[in-house]
């Protein structure tokens, strides 16, 4: 996706025609394309295949309002489910993250659209384990795959992870096990087996992700989680843990010598 879009906005103001094969698909793509236009930008085809784009001279002020983070939403969701917190969420765009409602629907868990930009998930009792396989959009995001891991953790039953997108991409796994899971990395795959309770423990984040992933298992864990690099979770969330605290959780930045 972040090929697309530096090509993308690159190519605004270059002479001639560009043409991007193979472009990324994602929400954020039409998006950007979108915003680009309100300031000039000539562009066609953005969230399929292929894009072109003419170059201009310059482009004009605007004023645009975004679209919701669809990660952010789904790591929101899954808060919910793992602490067993029906939670409502807006503004979103429930359309964005039909594959992240669907295994959350399939694990057992509601997710109700409370308005047309809102919300809510209503988690089971007993979450149920299924299979994930990373794709690109619009298939299951591999941003949502280690905060799904931290979930399936705690799930009734056994069922495998698949990742397709990214290569070592489940480093989390080994954390999330020092907290009591039970997951075994192979490749691309892991098999993870739920178990009743998480503990807390000092565990380290190895990417972005990933630190989402073992801050969702902390909040589920009996006693307290000590987690280390969360400089990885800054780069994409805005205050995570001040929104977390507003919904109750128990959480605070401590310094990192203390």
């Amino acid at each position: 996706m972040g090929a697309t879009e530096t090509l993308m906005m690159a190519a605004t103001l270059a002479e001639g025609e560009t043409t991007i094969e193979n472009a990324a698909l994602e929400p954020e793509v039409i998006d950007l394309a979108a915003f680009c236009q309100s300031m000039g930008a000539k562009i066609q085809g953005a969230g399929t295949k292929k894009i072109a784009i003419s170059g201009v001279a310059k482009l004009h002020s605007t004023d645009y309002t975004i679209i919701p983070d669809r990660i952010e939403t789904g790591t929101f969701l899954i808060a919910g489910a793992i602490t067993h917190s029906p939670i409502s969420l807006a503004p979103v765009v429930p359309e964005h993250i039909t594959p992240i409602i669907a295994k959350l629907q399939a694990m057992g868990a509601e997710t109700l659209a409370v308005a047309p930009n809102q919300l809510r998930i209503v988690p089971a009792e007993n979450h149920r384990a299924t299979d994930i396989e990373t794709q690109p959009y619009p298939g299951f995001p591999t941003d949502m795959q280690a905060p799904f891991m931290a979930l399936l953790s705690l799930s009734r039953g056994s069922c495998v992870m698949t990742e397709t997108v990214f290569e070592n991409r489940m480093r989390h796994a080994a954390e999330l096990n020092r907290m009591g899971a039970d997951l075994r990395v192979k490749g691309n795959n892991a098999a993870i087996r739920g178990v009743p309770m998480l503990s807390g423990a000092p565990v380290v984040a190895t990417d972005l992700r990933a630190s989402a992933a073992l801050v969702l298992a902390g909040l589920a864990a009996e006693g307290t989680t000590r987690i280390e690099g969360l400089h990885h979770m800054d780069r994409g969330y805005e205050r995570l843990d001040l929104k977390l605290q507003q919904l109750g959780a128990k959480l605070q930045r401590v310094p990192a010598d203390s």
